[in-house]
Formats: C-alpha cells, sequence, structure tokens
C-alpha cells in the first residue's frame, strides 16, 4: 500500500511539474506575476472609514468608476459583507453593510442592467444569492429576489461563492464545500429563477490543485476569460491550518491542468489567498486586468499585509 501511494505521489508530481500553460495562461501570469512592476497597486485597502476590504471583488461601474464587494471582521467580532465605490481603484468610499454573518462576497453584472451579489452566509455556513434591479438597488441594499442555498454536500459548510454567469434568473456560480467536514473541496452549483438549487463537486478542479502538493483547504477562486480563453484564479493551501501556506494558481479548465501564479512583492511576501480578477478600463483610460488577493500576515513581508489590489495594462 505505501509503495501504491508514493507511486501516485510521484505521478502527481511529474504531471504538476510538466502542466504547460496555455497561450492566455501564460499571458495572464506575464502580466501579472510582478507585482512591482503594475502599473498601479495598493497594499493593505481600505474603505474610507478604516475597514478592511479583504478578499474584495472589483467590477467596473456603468459610469466608469469601480465598485468592490469585500468583507470586514468588525468589533462585534462577525464579518460583515459591504459594497464600495471608487473613482480611482485606490480611495474606496462604502455605500452598504450588508450585515453581520456576511463574507467572502462575488458580484456580477446582470445583462439587463442589474447586478447580482453572493455571498457566504452565518452561521449554518452557506450561499446566499441576492439580485438588485439596478446600481442603486445594490448600493441601497434592496434586492429584488434573494435565495439561501440549502446544504447538499457537506453538513458543514458550503461557501466561498464566485459568480460565472447570469442569465436572467438562472445564476452559475461555483464555491466550496467542506468535505467530510474536514477539509474545503470544491463545488460548482445553478440556481434556477431563485428557487431551484442543484450543487455538485468539482472534482477535476480539485484534482488539479491537488496535484501541486496542496494538502490542506482548496479554496476561494474566481473566473477571468482572457484572449477568448476561460480561466480560473484559485487559492490552495500547501499545509493544512497553515495561512503561510497559501499559493494561488491558473487553472484551464480546456485543459484540466493548474500552475502556480508566482507573485513577486517589493517586499517579497510569500502567502497569498482569496483571489479575483476581472478586466476594465484603468484609471487612465487603458485597458488593464485587474488582480486583488489577500496577503496573510504569516507570509507578508512589512507592510504588505492585507487585500493586495493591483492592475497591469494589456
Amino acid at each position: 500500500m505505501l509503495a501504491l501511494v508514493l507511486l501516485v505521489a510521484v505521478l502527481l508530481v511529474d504531471r504538476a511539474d510538466a502542466a504547460p500553460l496555455s497561450g492566455p495562461a501564460s499571458r495572464l501570469a506575464a502580466l501579472t506575476e510582478d507585482v512591482t512592476d503594475a502599473d498601479g497597486r495598493v497594499y493593505d485597502a481600505r474603505d474610507d472609514s478604516g475597514r478592511t476590504m479583504d478578499a474584495a471583488d472589483i467590477r467596473q461601474a456603468p459610469d466608469g468608476g469601480y465598485l468592490a464587494v469585500y468583507h470586514s471582521l468588525l468589533d462585534d467580532g462577525r464579518f460583515h459583507a459591504a459594497v464600495a465605490t471608487s473613482a480611482d481603484l485606490r480611495h474606496w468610499t462604502r455605500r452598504h453593510d450588508f450585515g453581520p454573518g456576511t463574507h467572502q462576497p462575488s458580484l456580477a453584472a446582470d445583462p439587463s442592467g442589474g447586478w447580482v451579489l453572493a455571498y457566504e452566509r452565518d452561521p449554518a455556513n452557506h450561499i446566499a444569492v441576492r439580485k438588485y434591479a439596478d446600481l442603486d438597488a445594490l448600493l441601497g441594499g434592496d434586492p429584488a429576489r434573494s435565495f439561501d442555498a440549502p446544504r447538499t454536500l457537506s453538513r458543514c459548510a458550503e461557501g466561498t461563492p464566485s459568480i460565472t454567469a447570469v442569465h436572467g434568473d438562472t445564476v452559475e456560480l461555483t464555491g466550496h464545500y467542506r468535505a467530510d467536514c474536514d477539509t474545503d473541496r470544491q463545488l460548482r452549483a445553478t440556481l434556477r429563477d431563485f428557487r431551484h438549487w442543484h450543487a455538485e463537486p468539482d472534482t477535476r478542479l480539485d484534482t488539479a490543485v491537488a496535484a501541486w502538493g496542496n494538502q490542506g483547504n482548496i479554496g476561494d477562486r474566481a473566473p477571468l476569460r482572457l484572449d477568448g480563453r476561460e480561466l480560473v484564479l484559485i487559492e490552495g493551501q500547501q499545509r493544512r491550518d497553515d495561512f503561510a501556506g497559501w499559493r494561488t494558481y491558473v487553472y484551464d479548465p480546456r485543459r484540466g491542468l493548474a500552475a502556480p501564479l508566482g507573485l513577486r512583492t517589493e517586499g517579497g511576501s510569500t502567502a497569498f489567498a482569496n483571489p479575483s480578477a476581472s478586466l476594465l478600463t484603468a484609471p487612465d483610460g487603458a485597458p488593464a486586468v485587474l488582480l486583488s488577493v489577500f496577503v496573510p500576515r504569516e507570509g507578508a513581508a512589512p507592510g504588505e499585509a492585507g487585500q493586495l489590489l493591483f492592475w497591469r495594462k494589456l
């Protein structure tokens, strides 16, 4: 049995080491790995009230400005998700707090002109989805439709949602579930008409990230379409219960392979979690790709812990 385990481990390492990046994935790595060469960057991003903007998901607003959804740990001991606006990606004005027990938010535009927000909600950690008729409704926290998903894959926790598509009242998303109430693994789900929910494990994505030796949680992820190719940024934890062990990977769903994103900061931080990405227009008017990653203090260089936002012109 030991020999078989060792053989499987060797095969996984060989596969990971040899994993070729597609052209778009290679371009994404070239654009984003060197944070010091970014056209703009913000360490320890905070809103105008001083709240941390942890796990921030950034989107372009209809007026050309920017929207961020994020969470903060407040004095009540609870996470609070919030939405903020900005004109320059550096200074953020909080517009609404979605309440205690909301965290890991994801935001997507509805083709009809509205917005869809998903977040993890506790207690009984589960995925919640809210639909807003327009931007004013989002900034005012006034949803037109709401759904709190049942836990169907884990009796302990399901969360870290990421919206991948919105088609009318059908929302496609990904997330994690606490497999065997032990470690986080990937799920994909569909919500139809804000009433019918179906979730299933995404073992292919789990396998691709585990191939790089990640023995802890496989958690937050976010989609990005670059050069016509669907890509996914995803976090993997090298060692259980070790926040210094978080790394970020680029996953190519077409190939079923992942590769590390070797982020390099001024101070040499080594841990990066909760990745998200978006294509947008930079403050100077140029098209750009923006990455948002959380730098845990356990793997952060001095002055670099917290949410890191950085963007690079395309």
